[in-house]
């Protein structure tokens, strides 16, 4: 690779079209000034123009090709940086290896910083053969162009020296180069005690937690069906799932149940035969039987008969702790005989995606009093359990960080246990406890067990989960928008028949389902919305991210960050000067809960930062933006989300490889015109609530458009625009790639033309559709052809009738209807839907009657009934709404009471009334409620009343402050 680098340089250093000799590289910028300095003087005296009209054009192709060459020599970089990684990960490399593999890092990302150099200065405007024979007026682009050549070709020769250097170093300390495939000769290896055996060892008394946990899988195990069952538990590693496995596999009712039992540990790396082998000589032993001899000369397949044929007559049971691969159970099934005597696996795991099972126990962290407990009986022994006063708050700061992780809790309890009970101690400790999980010996396990899951990640994984540490500690992540940074980084392969953010959604599950990334809100249909990263974790991945070169930095540790900052996070609100943060390499920058962003520092940004990709302002105190942002033609990724910023400027226009642009909630009431150029954007989302009274979805104000808009044919997500005429409307038709649609201020006359626009959207699923007032009809009957994936309706405004097409939507999922002020009951259309999960009747039915039939509505899980004046009975048969997991009642006044079928709706855990009349409230009260019986049964109902504006406060059920307000 280093030679190949130097025959680059050696025919770049023949680029000059006027014969001149490149001069060192420590002069690059005055040479390039001198060379456009003399080309000026020649042009003056007129001589040589043709001569230098022709080597430009040369030069221009001779150019490219080096380019593409080095372009080349860089995925070679970046596969052997992958190997090399592996390895790392597989083996103890020498501190001398690891900081040679870093400098390799840092070449690449030279590299690629000359390549995106090159198609900026470049790809976009190429000087061609019109721009040649108008030499005259195109001098000064000409020279700015061919000063930007020699940058580039003396970057590239920089790149080319080091890379010799680096090979040439490689021989000096005799470990393998580049052309070699990763540094392997030298490494050492080292017997690693595995910390996860001290879980098979751990007394009763020390557990804390698992008794609920471990009496259901007790019943699991012992009662049941006869057939043959598989029992996982996945959770994050060190959460337990070995020790509680330990408990239920040694319990006396489980021992005695069975006939013969194996544990088996399976690890990463694992031998089958050994293991079968293993798993034989535990169940004879078991049984007090003789092992016979002949066992350890069989192979695999003779193995796996000896244990079918052995078990058919027994009640097994076995164990198989730390599965990783999926492989394992596909083979090691075919040994164990489904015989119909109440046998049972029991297996555990990281990834609930390769853990087979006929039940999934996902076990969760410990809850925080758990915690406490479990810390105090570790750290405070000999204090019979009991923490000292003076350190009770700094323990309960020590025990929440680590999240209800037993493996944290303990180790860190074990270590604060030999320590003196000293508030300055202790305090010192806590100060540094990020600092002790990386270099204190006794918490290196916590890194060392949880760093098992990150290593078993594919690289693009890696990265993403890297990602997770440009957000701060206890940070909730918005999922989509997680999702479009991947993308925009680059993090996303593309795969053959699905999107990107497909791809990416696919990442984030394998995440979650390898318990790396802990879910925190999920939607009525199951799909994830946020999600965060344990604290530990985040420990592990900032360690990597430093190691492997990640360049991710904040402003709370910029000014001790000694290399550039590749991605910049900009949080925890230190009051420093971001002037500092600024460097030309940095990629991405992320503004996270900062008090003040000076305007210099954006102009910076913005002027400067010319190979940026992402720019994330979301929540950030900024009111504009600077013309500037039209100088960063690399950008991806633009939000300006809940940010004070009204006016984009023209210069928008020129960001051509611009994916997404978020404007919501920000106060940008109209897009320039200039929006039209953005042939790349796949996500526009812009609405503002400037205008408006309160913060309900019907008084978001939709952003203007220009016309233009129909040439953004790579939008998938378009919303919130305003239906400002019937040209636009027509435009929207050419986005057959949309697959969100939201538009607002929609006029009767001009229904017919949004429904011939819908028909063509053959991948919408998400379509809301608000006309310009409460009273303004929405004509929506003529739509011949429904779109056949669409998931999510709203419609806000008045329908004379129920559209017929609805009733049609197979994969309608979510259903809202405001204003609609139907006098038929759209109930008996709608129940029949076969997926509805979420339906919302929001001044949607005038009529005094609602009936829900019986067998209806089969999937819904969520109903609402908002401001349905005229409802005065609401009817529930028995056998309808089988899942309904919420129901909310809002401001009827006239209905009289809730159905007393209520109580046959199992599945209800919320029931939510708003703004009801005081008497029906009363009525649902313990003990003196004559309808309480209905709703007892009920985990959780709420009586929610309007303080001011659109601001709530909210009561329980019973709650003695909620009865004195309503009876006074």
């Amino acid at each position: 690779m280093a030679e190949t680098a130097v025959s680059i340089v050696e025919d770049v250093e023949n680029l000059s079209p006027m014969g001149h000799t490149v001069l060192a590289t420590q002069n690059r910028t005055c040479t390039a000034k001198t060379i456009e300095r003399k080309t000026f003087r020649e042009h003056r005296c007129g001589a040589g123009l043709t001569l230098s009209e022709v080597q430009e054009v040369r030069l221009q192709k001779g150019f490219q090709s080096k380019v593409t060459s080095i372009k080349g020599q860089l995925e070679i970089i970046q596969s052997f940086l992958k190997d090399a990684d592996i390895r790392a990960e597989k083996e103890d490399v020498s501190n001398v290896v690891k900081a040679w593999v870093k400098q390799v890092r840092e070449e690449a990302y030279q590299i690629e910083d000359v390549i995106d150099e090159y198609i900026l200065h470049f790809a976009k405007q190429p000087f061609g053969k019109k721009q040649c024979f108008h030499f005259h007026q195109n001098f000064f682009q000409f020279a700015k162009k061919l000063k930007a050549r020699y940058v580039i070709a003396y970057k590239i020769q920089d790149i080319s020296n080091s890379l010799k250097e680096k090979r040439e170093m490689a021989v000096s300390y005799h470990f393998n180069t580049i052309e070699q495939g990763g540094p392997s000769n030298n490494a050492r290896s080292v017997t690693w005690h595995d910390p996860r055996m001290a879980a098979l060892f751990i007394e009763e008394a020390e557990v804390v937690g698992i008794e609920s946990h471990r009496n259901r899988l007790i019943n699991w195990l012992v009662e049941g069906p006869l057939n043959r069952m598989v029992i996982s538990t996945v959770g994050i590693g060190g959460v337990g799932k070995t020790t509680l496995i330990k408990k239920v596999y040694e319990n006396d009712k489980v021992a005695t149940h069975f006939d013969c039992h194996a544990w088996i540990t399976v690890s990463q790396s694992y031998k089958t035969e050994e293991l079968l082998r293993n798993m034989i000589k535990q169940f004879y032993k078991a049984r007090k039987e003789s092992i016979p001899v002949e066992i350890d000369a069989m192979e695999q397949t003779t193995l796996m008969e000896h244990l079918r044929l052995y078990l058919h007559e027994h009640r097994y049971v076995v164990v198989f702790d730390d599965l990783w691969e999926k492989g394992f159970w596909d083979c090691i099934e075919l040994a164990l005989p489904k015989n119909e005597k109440g046998s049972r696996i029991l297996i555990t795991s990281r990834n609930e995606d390769i853990a087979p099972s006929d039940y999934l126990y996902k076990q969760p962290v410990l809850p925080l009093e758990k915690a406490w407990v479990l810390f105090c009986k570790k750290v405070f022994q000999h204090e019979g359990g009991h923490c000292p006063l003076g350190l009770f708050e700094l323990s309960h700061a020590v025990v929440q960080r680590c999240e209800g992780l037993p493996l944290a809790i303990v180790a860190i309890g074990g270590l604060l246990s030999t320590k003196d009970k000293v508030l300055n101690e202790w305090l010192k400790f806590h100060n540094s406890l990020s600092s002790e999980l990386k270099s204190n010996p006794h918490l290196k396990n916590i890194a060392k067990i949880l760093s098992l899951s990150y290593h078993d990640l594919s690289y693009n994984l890696k990265a993403c989960l890297l990602y997770f540490g440009m957000f701060p500690e206890d940070y909730y992540i918005n999922c989509a928008r997680l999702i479009r940074l991947w993308n925009a980084e680059g993090f996303v392969k593309e795969m053959q028949g699905i999107t990107l953010e497909e791809v990416a959604q696919g990442y984030l599950n394998q995440l979650i389902h390898r318990s790396l990334v802990p879910v925190e809100q999920v939607d009525f249909i199951g799909k994830t919305r946020s999600c965060r990263i344990h604290d530990m974790m985040l420990e592990v991945i900032l360690s990597r991210s430093k190691e492997l070169d990640f360049h991710l930095a904040s402003m709370q540790n910029y000014l001790n960050f000694n290399r550039i900052a590749r991605r910049l996070s900009i949080q925890n609100n230190v009051k420093t000067s971001l002037q500092s943060a600024t460097s030309y390499e940095t990629r991405s920058i992320l503004i996270l809960g900062v008090d003040e962003v000076p305007n210099s520092f954006l102009s910076t940004c913005f002027a400067n930062f010319k190979l940026m990709k992402i720019m994330d302002c979301e929540g950030a105190p900024i009111d504009y933006i600077p013309k500037e942002v039209g100088n960063l033609f690399h950008l991806r990724y633009l939000s300006l989300r809940d940010t004070k910023v009204q006016i984009l400027p023209k210069s928008i226009g020129k960001l051509h490889n611009l994916e997404t642009l978020d404007l919501k909630r920000s106060l940008v009431s109209e897009l320039p015109v200039e929006i039209s150029g953005l042939r790349k954007l796949r996500y526009l989302a812009a609405y503002n609530h400037n205008r408006a009274t309160n913060f309900n979805i019907d008084s978001y104000c939709g952003v203007k458009i220009p016309n233009g808009i129909g040439l953004l044919k790579s939008l998938q997500k378009l919303f919130q625009i305003e239906a400002t005429s019937s040209t636009l409307i027509t435009e929207l038709g050419s986005l057959s790639q949309l697959k969100k649609l939201t538009i607002c201020k929609l006029k009767k006359e001009n229904g017919i033309d949004l429904c011939t626009v819908i028909q063509k959207m053959s991948h919408l699923q998400t379509l809301e559709i608000l006309a310009t007032s409460e009273e303004e009809v929405l004509n929506l009957q003529s739509l011949p052809s429904r779109p056949p994936l669409l998931q999510t309706l709203s419609l806000h405004g008045r329908l004379e009738k129920l559209p017929k097409w609805i009733p049609k939507l197979k994969s309608i999922v979510q259903i809202v209807l405001f204003w609609s002020k139907l006098m038929e009951d759209p109930l008996k259309v709608l129940q029949s839907l076969p997926n509805l999960m979420s339906l919302s009747l929001r001044d949607g039915y005038e009529g005094e009657q609602l009936h829900i039939e019986g067998r209806s509505f089969q999937k819904l899980k969520e109903l609402r009934f908002q401001k349905l004046g005229g409802l005065n009975r609401l009817i529930i048969d028995e056998g309808a709404l089988p899942f309904l997991e919420f129901l909310e009642i809002g401001e009827c006044p006239q209905l009289k009471e809730v159905p007393s079928s209520i109580h046959h709706l199992k599945s209800l855990k919320k029931l939510k009334f708003t703004e009801m009349p005081t008497e029906f409230v009363l009525s649902l009260q313990p003990d003196e409620g004559p309808d309480f019986g209905k709703v007892e049964h009920i985990p959780c109902v709420e009586f929610w009343y309007r303080t001011h504006g659109d601001y709530y406060i909210s009561y329980q059920l019973g709650n003695s402050a909620f009865l004195k307000r309503l009876r006074n």
